[in-house]
């Protein structure tokens, strides 16, 4: 498969997974594109491997995890209108929507960590070795993520189950 073929076929997906990632849609493709260029530099080594989707997909983690690492800002970007500190309640009621606006006001480590696990299905180990992390570290930012979404989840909880 050349590379331009993989890119047709895998592209989407893996726009896909970096946006689960990165929660941003700018950044997603910016990730996508950084980890394209690098997969094409070493295509031979990509093409070569068990699974170049895999491969590629491990490059977007890493081109991530470089950008966290390299970003000095602390700035959070949430959708919430001004003077807002959380949605309405009836906003919180779709599961799905509720999860997603908590994913998004993780810190990027954290919500890297808690992807790589419950979307990829990695365990700890390949979590630390994608990130260039410890496993400690993996387990310490997958607890501290847990605990923001179980806050960040609970009132809607109460919300969607009339208040019980």
């Amino acid at each position: 498969m050349t590379f331009e073929e993989f890119v047709a076929a895998r592209g989407p997906s893996l726009l896909r997974f970096a946006y689960v990632l990165t929660a941003d849609a700018h950044l997603a493709e910016d990730v996508v594109q950084g980890a394209l260029v690098k997969a094409l530099r070493h295509w031979r080594r990509v093409e070569r491997s068990s699974s170049p989707e895999a491969y590629v997909r491990r490059i977007v983690v890493t081109t991530f995890a470089d950008h966290w690492r390299r970003s000095s800002s602390s700035e959070i970007v949430t959708d919430l209108p001004d003077g807002r500190t959380s949605p309405d309640p009836a906003d919180r009621i779709g599961s799905a929507d509720e999860m997603w606006r908590a994913l998004t006001l993780l810190a990027p480590r954290q919500r890297a960590v808690l992807v790589l696990r419950y979307y990829l299905d990695l365990g700890d180990d390949e979590i630390a070795r994608q990130l260039g992390i410890s496993t400690v570290t993996v387990r310490s930012q997958a607890s501290r993520g847990l605990a923001t979404l179980r806050t960040r989840w609970a009132p809607a909880a109460d919300v969607a189950n009339g208040g019980s």
